[in-house]
């Protein structure tokens, strides 16, 4: 098969990787890319977000199957362009994808399906906004209603902190994301991610992880697009799974195809777990970020056949074949993110540290420059590994941070605590 990406981070790198170790994989070409996914398959200038533009370049590739990482071009109907033009899609079409596109749409959806979630409020006037918070209080979590790359929630322990956040979104600091804002009840618990491939009809659980949002060690400080994350999520057993799939994710599903929007692709849902009961914070439309490294660093290629076979309609006669082992990826990040950031320092040492099914770098932010490999986003580098035990796992990956040298780079020491604490 001649296969597209769309994308250019940690994930898309992450998906790249699994993807060529697959037999199937004839060709791989990723757009636009970064300079670490450039070191195994084809990159490409394209706008992604530009479905007319995709399908004119998958006809002029004579690609078989295209498979859309992030949550733009989604939520821009690419999926519905592609499908149109008669291509195989790994992805949800632009109707489906409003369950990460709008806040105030999924709670609806939850609504209809009856699945346990945050109580809300949904405002189009900071006012009314900023009277809910005064009459329910704090700690509460106010977040913009559209896409905001990850950054549009804001966890407010005072009420003074969540006005501040209603003026702050109103007032544009998210763009269009905040013309309208979900203000949730916040919930207490441990949060951990689920992912599920659905095909439209049939729905297949194919992994857990968990992140760690916020910059600072020990969870503290603002929160991030991810500084970390590691696979499987202690927290959500095998019951706890079950349980958010009967209540929470099957529901949703059948609500979405009576609707007229049956869901296709991967769906991420974000639970808050307390007591053994699985509530939903928020569901994506696409593998999260940095999560997505340690699911394929389980996967391996099997990943490819899972995603064709959600495109295809096929998961009913599909399974994952899961080992028991346990990955982790440790975030590097530019010095000042999550603000701002200097762009275009150099990294060295990537050459000299070991990749093969235990140990990856994946790259987000960087590109390469008269043959060195420059930083040019906020996150930049994901070193992932995979071991028998998570302690295992994290060891091999702080080994090889240590032998990055990017002094303009920083990082988490205690991705993982929670689990091996």
């Amino acid at each position: 098969m001649n296969i597209l990406i769309l994308g250019s981070g940690g994930r898309e790198h992450a998906l790249a990787w699994a993807v060529m170790q697959n037999p199937k994989c004839d060709k791989l070409i990723v757009a636009p890319g970064n300079a670490g996914i450039a070191q195994i398959a084809d990159c490409a200038s394209l706008d992604i977000d530009n479905g007319g533009a995709v399908a004119a370049f998958a006809e002029e590739n004579a690609i078989d199957f295209v498979i859309i990482g992030p949550e733009a071009p989604l939520a821009a109907g690419v999926a519905d362009r592609l499908r149109d033009a008669g291509l195989l899609v790994f992805g949800p079409s632009e109707a489906a994808a409003k369950l990460e596109a709008s806040k105030s749409f999924t709670k609806e959806i939850c609504d209809a399906a009856k699945a346990p979630t945050a109580a809300y409020g949904h405002f189009t006037d900071a006012e009314a906004a900023k009277a809910h918070v005064r009459n329910h209080g704090a700690p509460t979590v106010v977040k913009a209603d559209g896409l905001a790359a990850g950054k549009g929630v804001i966890i407010a322990t005072t009420e003074a902190e969540a006005i501040e956040a209603i003026d702050d979104m109103f007032g544009g600091a998210f763009g269009g994301a905040g013309a309208e804002v979900v203000i949730e009840e916040f919930m207490e618990g441990e949060e951990a991610s689920l992912f599920v491939l659905v095909d439209g009809e049939d729905v297949l659980a194919i992994g857990s992880a968990q992140d760690h949002k916020r910059v600072g060690e020990g969870d503290t400080g603002p929160n991030t697009g991810g500084m970390g994350a590691y696979s499987p999520a202690p927290v959500l057993s095998a019951e706890i799974e079950a349980k958010a799939m009967e209540e929470i994710v099957k529901p949703t599903m059948r609500v979405m195809a009576e609707r007229g929007m049956p869901y296709q692709g991967v769906l991420y849902a974000g639970l808050m777990i307390k007591d053994g009961q699985p509530r939903l914070v928020e569901y994506n439309v696409r593998f999260g970020d940095p999560e997505c490294q340690v699911l394929m660093m389980r996967l391996g290629a099997q990943a490819l056949d899972l995603m064709q076979a959600a495109a295809e309609g096929r998961l009913a006669e599909t399974q994952v074949n899961w080992a028991d082992d346990h990955a982790i990826t440790v975030v590097m990040a530019a010095e000042g993110y999550p603000g701002s950031y200097e762009k275009g320092s150099e990294i060295k040492g990537l050459e000299a540290l070991p990749e093969d099914s235990s140990n990856m770098v994946f790259h987000a932010g960087t590109k390469a420059e008269a043959g060195k490999i420059q930083a040019v986003g906020g996150r930049v580098l994901n070193v992932t590994a995979r071991g028998d035990t998570l302690q295992e796992a994290r060891d091999r990956a702080y080994a090889m941070v240590d032998g990055v040298d990017w002094p303009q780079g920083f990082f988490r020491r205690d991705i993982g605590w929670r689990a091996l604490k």
